[in-house]
């Protein structure tokens, strides 16, 4: 069976092990690559949050800063503009947790003061190294997501090279630093960062490798949903690529999927549980084997690869 963690949150604690949790994406933003100006009205974003909620959403996930390729950044003021109007709406309304997308520690601190109960780091702590304090401070969850480079600077990248092995070795240096600010682990979840300055067919690559992140002893989120990679003629065929890679994700060992259409993916999530649960039970006893010749018995065995991350 899958590995139990118990991810401490101020107010509650999550299992993530037993089931797969839906993240639902809220952009309160007029730009981001998917729904930008469809909620970044208080009114409506309360409720879509709301909404999110009702159709089986764990966690809701409020963005004020697009992180869409050739984004620019927005100042902490106007990222505070967009998103306290929501916070404020939101406190006491809902049952399950609200993250703050950010990666600016003065943005957390006030989301933190109206409710949020995770800090989404999608720069893994590299521009704000103040946000594992600030995370540390409340009792706060932490997702550390890989980045590479920053938005407007992803389309000159080259591929990254030995992929896997860089993510690992970026993502321990992360944790470290969370860890140095603070944040115990039992607080931290980890995200490869699907996008986020990486090749499109290295996206693929990334979740078919997902489960050598084991290595941490962290649980894993990921978000897929609508990314380029998947990008199709239609919306419907967008749809049906995320709920590709999102049982893709499951499969693969992810313990959080970030979506946008969490009505949608919840039937994908429960098919790709019910699949993954399965293949993990333990097999019934074989029949003993039959006795071997001496001499075979003495052949050599294979060894067993592993992958190092950055240990």
């Amino acid at each position: 069976m899958e590995k139990r963690y118990h991810w401490k949150l101020k107010h509650r604690e999550l299992v993530l092990g037993e089931r797969t949790l839906i993240m639902g994406i809220l952009n309160v933003t007029p730009d981001s690559f998917s729904d930008g100006g469809k909620y970044d009205d208080p009114g409506r974003a309360f409720d879509r949050a709301l909404e999110l909620e009702a159709q089986g959403a764990d966690i809701i996930d409020v963005g004020g800063e697009s992180t869409k390729p050739g984004a620019t950044r927005i100042s902490e003021a106007e990222e505070l503009r967009r998103l306290i109007p929501v916070l404020k709406r939101l406190k006491g309304k809902l049952s399950i947790p609200i993250s703050v997308d950010t990666y600016k520690s003065g943005v957390a601190e006030k989301a933190i003061e109206h409710g949020a109960e995770i800090v989404n780091d999608p720069t893994g702590l590299l521009l704000d190294l103040q946000v594992a304090r600030v995370a540390a401070n409340h009792d706060a969850g932490l997702i550390i997501n890989h980045m590479r480079g920053s938005p407007d600077t992803w389309a000159k990248l080259p591929p990254l090279k030995d992929l896997m092995r860089s993510i690992g070795i970026d993502l321990e240096a992360a944790v470290n630093r969370a860890r140095h600010g603070g944040v115990e682990r039992h607080r931290i979840a980890i995200d490869p960062g699907i996008g986020f300055g990486k090749r499109k067919e290295q996206n693929a690559e990334i979740i078919s490798n997902l489960r050598l992140l084991r290595e941490f002893d962290l649980p894993v989120a990921i978000g897929v949903s609508r990314k380029s990679f998947l990008k199709k003629d239609t919306d419907e065929g967008t749809e049906f690529a995320t709920a590709a890679a999102v049982a893709s994700s499951i499969l693969n060992g992810a313990h959080i999927v970030r979506v946008h259409d969490v009505a949608a993916m919840k039937s994908v999530v429960e098919v790709a549980d019910a699949i993954r649960n399965s293949l993990a039970e333990p097999e019934e006893p074989a029949a003993p084997p039959t006795p071997k010749p001496l001499s075979a018995r003495h052949a050599g065995s294979e060894g067993r690869g592993g992958f190092p991350v950055g240990r």
